[in-house]
């Protein structure tokens, strides 16, 4: 069998690993650069490489091939794969019949790595042998290679999800949906909505779907379909017999069978609306998974957050500067904003994925004083917003926007760094804008 991996990142080589272990022939093809790291992998492994090109007589002779999730479907090569029949799966699918381990799948527009790694420290607090991957840390595939673990908490990306055929996480969550990567799907939210609920298609009536029963496209998608998963809903304003919720300022899990759960939200790690939402979800899973209630509670209580999503940097002149570089939607940075309790200096702005950034706007009136575009198109926010605050300004560089903020922030104020938008054109990834953020506030 001939296993043609299109991409040299982390999922690739994982994949082509995996593929080498299991008596493929495996090819790798790379459309830009491969990484050096990832390079001497491969020859290490014996594993035949291209990069710079897709060379189609390498590529169209596959029996199989695993996609990278960063190329879309649009692309050359993979129209010509799909005109000859030949399967294009993702990391996801190809590794999965490979290991006997528990699958927790989580998908969602926001919150997926907070919550995939608040999972992941619940099972690991309570020894279990569990490892993390999907969309972010050591690829799936190459872990499953390795085969050290009976349990994987993966975030899956809809991308990963357009992928597969037969996986089937055995507890699903979806912690919530807005649009987003709408150019990925021809600009039709209903495409991604479809694409998201791809995680519990095979679930079976033995497996699990939780889901923020608050969510209206979550909701509207229940109206006209069905999954045969038992269902965990959990909500902020809500109580159910089966699944989670606030009440009193308690948090509160009760899954039939087993033991109910309570804890205060106050003495939780995670602070914000959004983040109860993904403690519950996480909670529920530990619940399912069947961790004692007193080791959940130590462990929601001491989880350190995730670094660029609402990540406190400092405290200058009791000015608080605040990391949200991960928010890369609109959805993402209503939750920040949301969450602002002092006037806010708000750094906006970057590569647009089609945004809608009217929703924001009664936070924008209540809380920010102050916004300053980092983008090399700012037009639109200018559009919306140019008459909503007293003071917007445009710069092109992380470190004249931090100073900017500085300059325009009073004692007691916030400064918040939430862009809403992808980071390409500035930066190489949203990790880079965020190290960038944290340097300029350090060397302030």
């Amino acid at each position: 069998m001939r296993l043609v991996v299109l991409g040299g990142g982390e999922s690739g080589v994982g994949t082509a690993i995996l593929g080498k272990k299991k008596g493929y022939d495996v090819f790798v093809s790379d459309f830009g650069k491969i990484k050096e790291n990832y390079k001497e992998v491969l020859i290490n492994n014996g594993i035949a490489w291209e990069e710079g090109k897709h060379t189609e007589d390498l590529v169209l002779n596959a029996d199989v091939v695993m996609k990278s999730p960063g190329i879309p479907e649009k692309s050359p090569i993979i129209k010509k794969l799909h005109e000859k029949g030949i399967s294009v799966i993702s990391e996801i699918e190809f590794a999965a019949p490979f290991t006997k381990a528990i699958t927790i799948g989580i998908t969602g527009s926001n919150g997926k790595t907070t919550t995939t790694m608040l999972t992941h420290h619940l099972l690991k607090s309570a020894g279990l042998n569990v490892a993390i991957g999907g969309n972010i840390g050591k690829s799936f595939a190459w872990q499953v290679a390795d085969d050290k673990y009976d349990s994987y908490v993966l975030e899956l990306s809809s991308f990963q999800l357009d992928g597969i055929i037969d996986y089937k996480p055995h507890i699903a969550i979806i912690t919530n949906i807005s649009p987003d990567h709408l150019d990925r799907y021809d600009y039709k939210y209903e495409n991604y909505i479809a694409s998201k609920f791809r995680i519990t298609m095979n679930q079976t009536e033995e497996d699990f779907l939780i889901y923020d029963a608050d969510d209206e496209a979550i909701a509207d998608w229940f109206k006209n379909n069905k999954t045969k998963a038992q269902l965990i809903p959990f909500s902020l304003t809500k109580t159910f017999e089966n699944g989670a919720f606030i009440k009193d300022k308690n948090m509160e899990v009760n899954i039939i069978n087993e033991e109910e759960f309570t804890m205060e939200t106050e003495t939780m790690a995670l602070e914000g609306k959004h983040n109860m939402k993904n403690a519950m979800a996480a909670t529920s899973v530990a619940k399912l998974m069947k961790i004692r209630n007193a080791t959940i509670r130590e462990s929601l209580s001491n989880f350190q957050g995730v670094e660029h999503r609402l990540e406190k940097v400092l405290k200058i002149q009791n000015v608080q500067y605040i990391n949200d570089s991960k928010a890369t939607n609109v959805n993402a940075t209503f939750f920040a904003l949301d969450s602002m309790n002092t006037p806010t200096v708000w750094i906006v702005g970057g590569v647009d994925k089609g945004n809608d950034y009217n929703e924001l706007m009664s936070l924008v009136r209540e809380k920010v004083k102050a916004i300053i575009c980092l983008g090399v198109d700012n037009k639109k926010i200018i559009d919306v917003f140019g008459n909503v605050v007293d003071m917007m300004v445009e710069v092109d560089n992380m470190e004249d926007a931090v100073k900017m903020a500085q300059h325009l922030t009073e004692k007691g104020d916030t400064v918040l760094l939430s862009p809403a938008c992808a980071s390409f054109d500035l930066f190489e990834n949203y990790e880079d804008r965020g190290n960038q953020f944290k340097k300029a506030v350090k060397n302030l």
